[in-house]
C-alpha cells in the first residue's frame, strides 16, 4: 500500500465498496480536479485536486460557489486515488462515507499560486503552507480559485473576481446532474439497489 493513501485504504473495507484501490500514476497532462456531490450522513459536496499521484480532497458542506468573493467552508480529508475521479455509485452502509456518490463536474485547473516576488511556487508547497491559487477548466466551475487555510485545519474555498463576471451560486444538490452519466443522486441510489 501506498503511504499517501494509507488513511483512505484504512478506513475502507474493498471487499465490500465498489471504490477505487487506487493503481493508476499521474500522466503528464494538466492536473485534474473533480468535485462529487455526497449523500452520506450529510449531504456535502467533495472538491478534489489532483497533486502529484492523489487527490487532495476536502469536504465542502455547502457545496463550490461560482460567485466571486462567496467563501465556502473546506474541510480537509483523506488522500484518495486518482481513479476516484470517475467513482460514481453507492457506498455501502456501514462503510465509511455510506451514500450515493455523483460526479457533479469534473475537469483540469493551472496552478497559479505564486511568490511575494511574483515567481511561480510548486502547487503542493502553496498547499502546505496554507494557500492556495487555480484556474479550474470545468465543465461547470471555470475560473480562477484561491484555498485558504484557517483556524487550525478549516479552510476557505472562494472563486475571485474576474472581470464583471457574475456566477449563479452553488445548485440544489438533489437535483443536480452528474457530468459523467447524467443521473441524479436518487437515480443512481435506484439502479444501484
Amino acid at each position: 500500500m501506498s503511504e499517501p493513501l494509507r488513511d483512505y485504504h484504512g478506513k475502507r473495507d474493498f471487499g465490500r465498496t465498489r471504490e477505487p484501490r487506487g493503481r493508476q500514476s499521474a500522466t503528464g497532462a494538466a492536473p485534474r480536479f473533480v468535485v462529487q456531490i455526497h449523500d452520506a450522513r450529510t449531504m456535502h459536496f467533495d472538491f478534489r485536486l489532483q497533486v502529484g499521484e492523489v487527490l487532495k480532497s476536502w469536504s465542502v458542506p455547502k457545496g463550490p460557489s461560482d460567485v466571486p468573493k462567496d467563501k465556502r467552508l473546506a474541510v480537509p480529508t483523506e488522500d484518495h486515488p486518482l481513479e476516484y475521479e470517475d467513482f460514481e455509485g453507492v457506498i455501502p452502509a456501514g462503510e465509511y462515507g455510506g451514500g450515493t456518490v455523483i460526479v457533479w463536474d469534473r475537469g483540469s485547473y493551472e496552478p497559479l499560486s505564486h511568490d511575494r516576488q511574483g515567481r511561480p511556487v510548486d502547487f503542493a508547497e502553496s498547499l502546505e503552507h496554507g494557500h492556495a491559487t487555480f484556474r479550474l477548466h470545468g465543465t461547470k466551475l471555470r475560473g480562477q480559485y484561491a484555498l485558504t487555510r484557517f483556524r487550525e485545519d478549516n479552510w476557505l474555498l472562494v472563486k475571485t473576481a474576474e472581470g464583471r463576471a457574475r456566477g449563479h451560486g452553488t445548485p440544489d444538490p438533489r437535483r443536480a446532474r452528474s457530468v459523467r452519466t447524467g443521473r441524479t443522486l436518487a437515480q443512481v441510489a435506484a439502479e444501484e439497489n
